[in-house]
């Protein structure tokens, strides 16, 4: 099942009952954090991503499910969820694009992944190996979804970590305006028809690391 119709049927319920505005996109809301990953020899390995997603999405995710202690959940009981999650996200490139010197970057597919629910919110944790380690001048990173069916944004505090980076490196990251507002004033229709098919990309967050 791929990730949109996963969320779609998680969050038909709300939709179904929501009006105006809660009807277009986005319509699922990601606060994430994210860690660029170094070897010893100064080379990217890889990106650890933790994605918190909004409380609506985070109930509907969870119902269902069965946990021993009410209202709570274990990563083991959340190990089914987790697992449907990062094979849903392999057909939109995780959402995750990476450029070493202007040349594209692939990943491999993720490992260490798993979901923690706490104060009524679910966070996918997950690490993207890189498929070949680069030790680059410059690395930007962009986090977005093309469609803007999800919106991504970074935490306010302690947005991107840089770790085990060589000396003398330095990160910016650059946040996009808020596209919800712009989104809102289009038609539903517009999205599906594919006419905005790449929106998300006016919005997307853009982290670039220079290094010596």
């Amino acid at each position: 099942m791929g990730m949109r119709a996963l969320l779609g049927l998680l969050l038909a319920a709300v939709l179904t009952l929501a009006a105006g505005a809660a009807r277009a996109h986005p319509h699922v809301w990601i606060t994430a954090t994210s860690e660029l990953l170094y070897a010893a020899d100064g080379s990217i390995t890889g990106v650890r991503h933790a994605w918190t997603f909004d409380d609506m999405f985070s109930a509907y995710a969870v119902q269902g499910l069965e946990s021993k202690t009410k209202g709570a959940y274990t990563r083991e009981e959340l190990g089914p969820l987790a697992q449907t999650n990062v094979e849903s996200l392999k057909e939109y490139a995780y959402f995750t694009f990476a450029r070493a010197d202007g040349k594209k970057e692939r990943f491999q597919e993720p490992v260490d992944y798993f979901l923690d629910y706490k104060d009524t919110v679910l966070t996918l944790h997950f690490t993207l190996p890189l498929k070949n380690p680069v030790k680059p001048k410059q690395l930007v990173l962009e986090v977005f979804d093309r469609s803007f069916f999800i919106d991504f944004q970074m935490a306010k505090d302690n947005p991107v970590k840089l770790v085990g980076a060589p000396a003398g490196c330095q990160m910016k990251l650059d946040r996009p305006n808020d596209g919800s507002a712009t989104a809102q004033k289009l038609n539903e229709q517009t999205f599906l028809n594919g006419e905005n098919s790449n929106f998300g990309m006016m919005f997307a967050n853009k982290i670039t690391v220079d290094c010596p």
